[in-house]
């Protein structure tokens, strides 16, 4: 047991519990072990009981972490700029994939209703019950004019439309596979029962589908890698977002997540993968720990993105640091404005600790990254 984080409630321990009863039942059914990518998928989406499906809150100061949209308004305001021209163009729809506290959504749209390019809905793909339940909260608090703009999803629109598909911080909580390079070989990370019932690591020979998909990911660096050494591959991503995208005609789509080049992500020194929990604004190691009560994430490839953005059928493409894209897209402008409307100074150096969170290479400004991808008919 972890001794450096909070220790939480006895309600949320005894949530944790149903949890892992429920996952120990699977690993009985599978025969022993599971794939730590069907874990992950338990561990955050299994229905009333997972991090992403149950009631806690996650985001924001009374949460587990903190996102660009619960800082502030201005990645909202420099996103707006970004995506209105399209938006004057398409006349179309914004879709926004994983919209968590709806925070991106109510400063979206109050951004791009001052700058005349209001989307024909605002439409959010949310299949958590209690999710939903906060950011229509959201709406009414913050837009409730524009209520009947928003329109929630179960599935991504199965009619052919026009517009914007934003993910912001979606493709870091796809569930990843694990493997491990060891001297005797490839293996499968996965997750299994200690001899109290208590979850641990298992390993086994890499499957078929694993072997391809990290020689795909490592080609001919694989035999140079030191051993041991561990990673994740995210072999969901390419069908994952040639879904979401399937029906979008003309338009644009616009991912930001944290993440690597392929060199960078299979490093030599990254021998540890990229794989994080956060609990409490803690960060740690430990996916095995409270399942239902933590994040679980891992870095997002970005050459990968870009393979996957290919094979669904987008064209041309741009990527940059968030720093870039933000200075890019009017951070000077918005920055002037919200300064000259703060009502005091509290408010302004709030103002400007948000801007060097959002921008400095140390925080987000570098480790995030902006991918835009075109399609056209």
């Amino acid at each position: 047991m972890r001794t450096d984080l909070p220790e939480p409630s006895r309600a949320e321990l005894e949530h944790s519990a149903r949890l892992t009863d429920l996952i120990r039942a699977e690993i009985a059914a599978a025969g022993g072990a599971i794939d730590f990518a069907r874990y992950m998928e338990l561990a955050l989406y299994a229905p009333g009981l997972g991090y992403y499906s149950a009631g806690a809150t996650k985001f924001g100061a009374a949460g587990d972490f903190v996102t660009a949209p619960e800082l502030g308004v201005v990645f909202a305001r420099c996103l707006a700029r970004a995506i209105a021209p399209v938006l004057r163009v398409t006349g179309g729809d914004v879709l926004e994939l994983g919209p968590g506290s709806g925070a991106l959504a109510v400063a979206l749209l109050a951004e791009l209703e001052r700058l005349g390019a209001l989307p024909t809905r605002y439409r959010l793909l949310e299949r958590s019950a209690d999710l939903r339940q906060r950011q229509r909260a959201r709406v009414m608090q913050h837009c409730p004019h524009l209520e009947k703009t928003v329109e929630w999803l179960d599935a991504p629109p199965a009619r052919a439309w026009d517009g914007v598909l934003v993910a912001n911080e979606v493709i870091d909580a796809l569930p990843v596979r694990l493997f491990a390079v060891r001297d005797d070989g490839l293996f499968a990370r996965g997750v299994a029962l200690d001899a109290s019932g208590a979850l641990a690591w298992h390993e086994a020979p890499a499957d078929a589908a694993l072997s391809a998909s990290v020689q795909d990911a490592l080609g001919d660096r694989l035999p140079a890698l030191p051993r041991p050494y561990r990673s994740e591959v995210r072999p969901l991503l390419a069908p994952w977002l040639a879904e979401v995208a399937r029906t979008l005609r003309r338009g644009r789509a616009l991912i930001v997540d944290y993440g690597f080049p392929n060199a960078a992500y299979y490093a030599p020194e990254r021998r540890a993968g990229t794989l994080r929990c956060h609990f409490r604004h803690r960060a740690h190691d430990d996916p095995l720990l409270w399942p239902g009560l933590q994040d679980i994430t891992a870095w997002v490839d970005f050459d990968a993105l870009h393979a996957a953005a290919r094979s669904a059928g987008f064209g041309e493409w741009a990527e940059s640091s968030q720093a870039q894209f933000l200075i890019e897209h009017g951070l000077d402008e918005v920055f002037a404005q919200a300064h000259a409307a703060a009502a005091d100074e509290a408010q302004r150096y709030r103002l400007a600790r948000e801007i060097k969170r959002l921008t400095l290479p140390g925080q987000m400004g570098e480790a995030f990254r902006v991918a835009a991808f075109a399609r056209s008919p």
